[in-house]
């Protein structure tokens, strides 16, 4: 099963450091029946995709929460068995958490598939909307919009060689 787990670049960093993502349990994003449901698709390529953003969307969470790091968002997609993530049985109640899987232990870095992270050109907007996200999450539209100016940047795809040079 593929799943996407939401980092940050001092994240990716420490993970590179230590050969896995973790320790668990992980928060990652995968295509889950409440995805399926909620994306209404049955291509899978266009599930995968929404799994990724909502990896992506919980990358701008967690530099919302750590002002000091570098304003890319961060994406690793993983391989795990099938068995390794679980999502929530009942469905999830609050619509953020649409897709999101746990995984109980730390993933080896070498069942990485790729790394999806922010351009250069990206952190402006990423920044802005890391700030704005609370007044987004409390209903003010100007916030959401300035959030949404960081969705419309593409995550770009690089192989899990290239760690060192994004990190660097």
């Amino acid at each position: 099963m593929r799943v996407y787990v939401p980092l940050t670049l001092p994240g990716l960093a420490q993970a590179h450091k230590a050969g896995e993502l973790g320790p668990g349990p992980l928060t990652a994003y995968a295509v889950t029946p409440g995805l399926r449901e909620w994306y209404v698709s049955d291509d899978i390529e266009e599930l995968e995709y929404a799994a990724l953003s909502r990896a992506a969307a919980a990358s701008l969470r967690m530099l919302a929460a750590d002002p000091s790091v570098a304003r890319r968002r961060v994406v690793v997609a993983v391989d795990v068995p099938d068995g390794a993530a679980v999502a929530d049985p009942d469905g999830p109640l609050d619509p953020s958490s649409v897709g999101e899987v746990r995984i109980a232990r730390a993933v080896a870095l070498t069942k990485a598939a790729a790394v999806h992270a922010d351009a250069d050109d990206a952190e402006a907007d990423v920044s802005a909307a890391a700030e704005a996200l609370g007044a987004a999450d409390h209903g003010d539209d100007d916030a959401q919009f300035v959030v949404d100016g960081a969705e419309d940047h593409e995550l770009l795809w690089f192989g899990v060689q290239e760690i060192p040079a994004l990190i660097g």
